[in-house]
């Protein structure tokens, strides 16, 4: 039975609908491309940009400009699975106002059937060869590798899709090796490209030293959103549910919406353990199967609720290789055309990367997914602009902690990690302002400039490069702590979360940044969180923004009143609304279990705050009883400098002792 309910959003973001990412200039590029193209002559490029921005033809346009007028020889494509490489396949682009097209022969498509290590000699006799394109898998070109010296990439283009893909980890990342090998090896150009703002997750791509010789282009979620012509609205939500998930979905999946439907890993505790009945599950909470296509594998269901037909699409199931194949092959070719050709998507491992239905409304994932990059993927799956569609929606389907079931601080910390992940992509879809310091009263408005009383602006071109490329992936960083996690949910107080934990986690991953660096990382970081995750409002002439319960006049900003304030401490408002309060109580009582330990460096910050308690609570000393979790933290801290007191003073008794023997 559908209940119609409707998930709790942390995200509903509305766009302009400007036409300013899709249309084309003279030479038939679109905004991100120009973006990219205006870099051409760099030897190393970086592209950040999001799901259907056009990256690859924007590699087009680069490469055979390489190939034309900067004396390079060879372009290699290299993508992370075959299906991916059609995106690179021949295309007419003088018809469009370029001055070549982007031609390549059969023969150099090494992404049909075969094995990556059979086709090592087709990648060599190409280089060796005078037709200028190659299309392959990273596979293939690492296996190729193995055989080639690095100068054996002398003139050529290499061109990287799906870049978060590589790591600076030799041993996981094969590919990450080759790319320092032929940098330090070759006079290569190097074209990288990445869909994804959290790059490896929590592993870097390359070494600091590589990755410093790229040249990025960024192109946001927000520039590519605001500029579609159709689609004017997206949702990313949660929902809770107890029991098993199969008996939960129908509640969230709306059948009027074009859904891909990711369930769960086998390995995950939200599975069943048998993928196939899973899958049964959903189609019998659908309706009747009237019959199955034996070419295509699309399945027809007369649905329960309206009688209506319904056209389902299952790549979980992999028993017959042969009939997956047909139904990768209708999607590829007719659903991604025809509107009506099918609705509903289910997948195991699939419709993520490179994958393209541009009507999709609904992604409808069930369980936490621990990867910023897979989410990104995800979401990219229904941010495609096709006509028809205004609205898209990411739902997350997670299950709610049980006392009577084991894992509970694992349930606890999914939750939070879920919804922290939510706002984390918040930050990334919302309108990006810049920050300077507030010299005075009469200064002239700015537009998309805010100015902040005590603001530490960039200094130097290295926090300039981090801020202006690498923001989202630091924060990405910092939500992926497991202590930074707690702290969100309120276990430690705002100011020492913003001025102890995030700068100890900037140092950590940028070592080579100074004290001076670092804080205005760190306020960059904090002030951009704060002001992203707030509502502002315009009345009149002003605008106010929403901080700590309050509404605060941008102009009367400070940096003091913002690190009052935990940026991400509304993920556990959140699940405050979302929840029943005995669940809420298990998950309170599960990170008061949890909570952070108290450092000294947290101790010497906190302790200033905490004299300033006691006096104005007329000096009665914070309790470890309080329900008040600043109070309770103050005491905390308390004991911790209490425990620290003791150990010197009897060290120095120790000492005392030693001497007068």
């Amino acid at each position: 039975m559908r209940t119609g309910k409707k998930p709790i959003n942390v995200v509903d973001v509305t766009y302009a609908r400007t036409g300013g990412s899709v249309n084309t200039d003279a030479m038939g590029m679109r905004e991100m491309q120009q973006r990219v193209f205006a870099k051409r002559d760099a030897q190393h490029l970086l592209v950040k940009a999001p799901p259907a921005s056009g990256k690859s033809r924007a590699l087009m346009f680069v490469a055979l400009d390489k190939l034309y007028n900067q004396g390079r020889k060879k372009v290699v494509v290299a993508v992370p699975e075959r299906s991916i490489g059609a995106s690179f396949s021949s295309t007419k682009l003088t018809e469009f106002g370029f001055f070549a097209d982007w031609e390549v022969r059969p023969e150099h498509n090494l992404c049909d059937p075969g094995s990556s290590q059979g086709k090592v000699g087709a990648f060599i006799d190409f280089l060796n060869g005078h037709d200028p394109v190659l299309i392959c898998t990273h596979a293939t070109l690492r296996f190729a590798f193995e055989k080639l010296s690095p100068d054996a990439f002398d003139g050529t283009v290499l061109a990287i899709d799906e870049f978060h893909h590589v790591s600076a980890d030799i041993e996981a990342s094969r590919l990450g090796a080759l790319l320092h090998g032929v940098m330090n090896g070759s006079d290569v150009h190097i074209v990288a490209m990445t869909g994804s703002y959290f790059r490896g997750d929590s592993v870097p791509v390359l070494s600091a030293e590589d990755e410093a010789r790229f040249t990025p282009v960024t192109f946001n979620y927000y520039d590519q959103l605001n500029g579609y012509e159709h689609l004017r609205s997206l949702g990313i939500g949660h929902h809770f549910y107890q029991g098993r998930y199969t008996d939960a979905i129908g509640e969230v999946f709306d059948l009027d919406k074009k859904t891909i439907l990711h369930i769960p890993n086998v390995n995950s505790g939200e599975s069943t353990k048998d993928k196939i009945e899973e899958v049964g599950f959903i189609i019998d909470s659908i309706g009747h199967v009237e019959s199955t296509d034996p070419g295509t594998g699309i399945i027809t269901i007369r649905r329960s609720d309206t009688g209506a037909i319904l056209r389902l699409a299952d790549l979980v199931d992999d028993t017959d290789q042969k009939k997956r194949a047909g139904t990768l092959h209708y999607l590829s070719t007719v659903a991604s055309k025809q509107r009506d050709a099918v609705d509903v998507i289910v997948a195991l491992g699939m419709a993520k990367e490179g994958f393209d239905w541009p009507f999709a409304e609904h992604a409808l994932t069930v369980g936490y997914r621990a990867s910023l990059t897979e989410v990104i993927q995800i979401i990219g799956r229904v941010t495609r602009d096709s006509p028809g569609k205004s609205r898209a929606q990411f739902t997350n389907l997670i299950a709610e902690p049980d006392a009577s079931v084991g894992e509970v601080k694992v349930s606890v910390n999914n939750m939070l990690k879920a919804i922290t992940a939510s706002l984390l992509m918040e930050q990334v879809l919302a309108e990006n302002f810049r920050f300077a310091t507030k010299r005075g009263d009469d200064e002239p408005r700015l537009p998309g400039v805010i100015t902040i009383k005590g603001f530490k602006e960039p200094s130097t071109d290295r926090v300039k490069q981090i801020v202006e490329t690498d923001l989202n992936d630091l924060k990405a960083t910092i939500l992926q702590d497991d202590t930074f996690a707690r702290a969100a949910a309120g276990s430690m107080d705002p100011e020492t979360t913003n001025k102890v934990l995030v700068p100890k986690i900037i140092r950590e991953r940028y070592p080579d940044l100074d004290e001076s660096q670092v804080e205005e990382l760190r306020q960059q970081v904090v002030v951009d969180s704060v002001i992203k995750n707030g509502e502002v409002r315009e009345v009149g002439d002003k605008r106010f923004i929403r901080m700590a319960e309050k509404f605060v006049n941008i102009d009367d900003i400070t940096i003091n009143l913002i690190d009052s304030v935990n940026p991400f401490q509304r993920a556990f408002e959140v699940i405050s609304k979302s929840v029943t309060p005995s669940v809420l109580r298990i998950i309170s009582d599960t990170i008061a279990a949890t909570r952070v330990d108290v450092t000294e460096a947290e101790a010497l910050a906190a302790w200033p705050r905490i004299r300033q308690w006691v006096k104005a609570n007329g000096g009665r000393r914070p309790s470890i009883r309080s329900d008040d979790p600043t109070e309770k933290r103050h005491a905390e801290v308390l004991l911790y400098l209490q425990r620290k007191k003791q150990e010197r003073d009897a060290a120095a008794r120790m000492t005392q002792t030693v001497e007068e023997s």
